[in-house]
């Protein structure tokens, strides 16, 4: 099961925190829910994108009170994204404002080792394979980088047209080991497309960044839940 699910999605609530972080009531939980989707898209898809790719945004989190939104981007270079003075981050505040008509408050996050965040890392080697780069050189490179910034394994896979072949195939490479199945693992996740002329190339990232440390959850809900043992019955012969 490991090797199907999302390992991101698999360990959220158990060692991984949830990138919406808010409580609301049955009627506004769907409305909540689109606005979050609303951001989210808006900054992936924002005017200057070009922009806030070579920025490195790696996720987005929200969290909500009474009074505003709050929202999080961790990004690789956030001198990108705040501009000169801060005009940038004060604009695209003042844009996510206009879109969902609520106070927001906007926080940058410098990522300290971007090297080992998996969409980031799924990102480059997608850049590389749309200016024709060679996707087996390309891989190799991701590898080698990815481990000397301290990862403990790394998993890549392409699908697609690779090299402009006729026949779409899937090709992977994997350095050190990336444990899917033990939920202590702190395994990152990445998917994004490369756009070339043949096609497009999905590119899959996996990186194992070692053990979470401290305990681990079974989650809320699963605690809430557990049904206390029975003693074992005693057979008398």
């Amino acid at each position: 099961m490991g090797q199907k699910v999302n390992p991101v999605g698999f360990r959220t609530g158990i060692v991984v925190g949830w990138k919406s972080r808010w409580y609301a009531s049955k009627q506004e939980f769907a409305e909540l829910l689109l606005e979050d989707q609303k951001i989210r898209h808006f900054i992936k898809d924002h005017p200057k994108r070009t922009q806030y790719r070579s920025a490195g945004i790696d996720r987005i989190e929200i969290e909500r009170t009474r009074d505003e939104v709050k929202v999080i981007l961790f990004v690789a270079r956030p001198g990108l994204i705040i501009g000169k003075k801060g005009q940038e981050v004060e604009l695209l505040q003042e844009e996510l404002q206009n879109l969902i008509g609520r106070r927001v408050n906007l926080k940058i996050e410098e990522l300290s080792r971007p090297e080992v965040q998996a969409q980031l890392v799924a990102e480059d080697i997608a850049q590389q394979l749309s200016k024709r780069a060679s996707f087996r050189r390309t891989m190799k490179r991701a590898l080698e980088t990815t481990m000397d910034a301290g990862a403990k394994g790394i998993k890549i896979q392409l699908a697609g047209r690779l090299g402009g072949a006729e026949m779409a195939r899937r090709e992977k490479q994997i350095a050190g080991s990336i444990p899917l199945s033990t939920l202590r693992a702190d395994i990152d996740y990445g998917f994004t497309e490369a756009m070339t002329a043949q096609g497009h190339i999905g590119v899959q990232v996996w990186i194992n960044r070692g053990l979470h440390e401290g305990d681990v959850s079974d989650g809320s809900d699963a605690e809430a839940s557990k049904a206390s043992k029975k003693p074992k019955r005693a057979y008398k012969r």
